[in-house]
């Protein structure tokens, strides 16, 4: 999950032995609604999502420290709804920070969101670059196999 008070990204893979196949991935999208309903969707998305393809553990990506304190609160809020969804589900979750993720996936910590596309494309035989931000969920995914 790479979660967002707009946009929260969830990607879906398989691991069997060394190989990742990919299952699914997209955004939960909330812009239009007020921070409570935004909250209440990126649950209810979650909880779909997972009741849909059964995952058996799922991975978040941790939040960063915003320049903005506003902006920094929605993202904790959208990622507590995110890990609430999970958690009521049963779920372990595991929780990596985006240079951790993004170390795992291109191999250089401080890539940028296109080299984290590239490489989740590449990693799991992908033909159409995901949206950025199922990409990153693809990448929180890849890193935590």
């Amino acid at each position: 999950i790479d979660p967002g008070s707009r946009l929260t990204g969830y990607g879906i893979i398989e691991k069997d032995g060394a190989q990742l196949r990919f299952i699914d991935a997209g955004t939960i999208r909330t812009e239009s609604q007020d921070i409570p309903e935004r909250l209440k969707r990126i649950f209810a998305g979650v909880e779909r999502i997972v009741k849909f393809h059964g995952p058996t553990e799922a991975a978040v990506e941790q939040v960063f420290m915003a320049q903005n304190p506003d902006s920094a609160l929605k993202l904790g809020q959208a990622r507590g709804a995110a890990i609430a969804a999970l958690v009521n589900l049963d779920l372990q979750v595991a929780e990596y920070t985006a240079r951790q993720i993004k170390q795992s996936v291109v191999g250089y910590g401080a890539a940028d969101k296109e080299q984290v596309q590239m490489m989740v494309m590449r990693i799991l035989s992908l033909t159409i670059k995901p949206q950025a931000d199922a990409a990153d969920a693809l990448a929180a995914a890849i890193c935590h196999a």
